[in-house]
């Protein structure tokens, strides 16, 4: 494990905590943003991130690839909220695992957070159509409740289409409020 690595990936984490606090804050997330991805400390997510550190992505995606899967991706699905892999449960009528509804304020944490991931991993080269484009070819259809899915497009590709601040007016003034 490289030392230079430490400091390296906590910066990283640090930086993308706050830019997600900053966001989160901003649309009345307080709790949220203070408490967002707290378990990237953990040593579970935190050595792995140290030594599959590149800078330009998520370290999961390096950890996958070398052992076939990210031992530190599932121990922070599991405990974080924001993620739509966090809300999968067995469904007793059909008797599979199936994605459920996002609550409203975990979904838009989640916003907050891709916002935050492109901007910290492309730093100046980021645009407002990244997250969309991030989702549309990253994400898979089948893994998340369909409603979840039609919300996360809608909003990605609002914050496209119309920017970062009038898709924050939106979410915080429009959808938390349930309109």
């Amino acid at each position: 494990m490289k030392m230079i690595n430490i400091f390296k990936h906590l910066k990283t984490v640090n930086e993308h905590r706050r830019l997600v606090r900053r966001y989160c804050f901003k649309i009345g997330l307080y709790a949220q943003g203070l408490t967002h991805d707290l378990s990237k400390y953990s040593p579970a997510e935190f050595l792995i991130g140290v030594k599959y550190y590149q800078g330009v992505r998520s370290p999961n995606v390096a950890e996958r690839k070398d052992i076939g899967m990210s031992t530190a991706w599932m121990h922070h699905k599991g405990r974080n909220k924001h993620h739509y892999e966090y809300w999968v449960d067995f469904n007793e009528s059909t008797g599979n695992y199936e994605p459920m509804p996002m609550p409203r304020r975990y979904f838009a944490e989640m916003v907050m957070d891709r916002i935050a991931a492109c901007k910290v991993y492309k730093k100046n080269a980021y645009k407002d159509g990244d997250a969309l484009a991030y989702f549309l070819e990253k994400d898979k259809k089948e893994f998340i409740h369909k409603d979840t899915y039609n919300d996360l497009l809608r909003i990605l590709t609002m914050l496209k289409n119309e920017g970062e601040k009038k898709t924050l007016d939106y979410i915080k003034n429009v959808y938390l409020k349930g309109r």
